[in-house]
């Protein structure tokens, strides 16, 4: 699980937001996010929601900024891990 902090407080249900945990995708979440006929932009908005399991529509109200730190999250996420022994 990564946690990131936000810049700009995000308000769900009425309660303010200041950091986001994002679980570790499984296929699962890959197929589901995928299972709609959206753009790859919405594809990717409703893969940050079922990770960080809010809403979609809030993560539509991230700040820029902050939607860049997840973005970079995930595509650790989904990069092939290198590593040495």
């Amino acid at each position: 699980m990564e946690k990131i902090k936000l810049n700009e407080p995000l308000k769900i249900d009425g309660v303010l937001i200041h950091e986001l945990s994002l679980r570790r995708p499984k296929v699962r979440d890959l197929l589901i996010a995928g299972k709609k006929d959206v753009s790859e932009s919405e594809r990717e908005v409703n893969l940050i929601a079922n990770l960080a399991e809010i809403p979609a529509e809030a993560v539509k109200d991230l700040d820029v900024g902050d939607y860049l730190k997840i973005q970079d999250v995930l595509k650790d996420f989904l990069s092939p891990a290198i590593r040495e022994s």
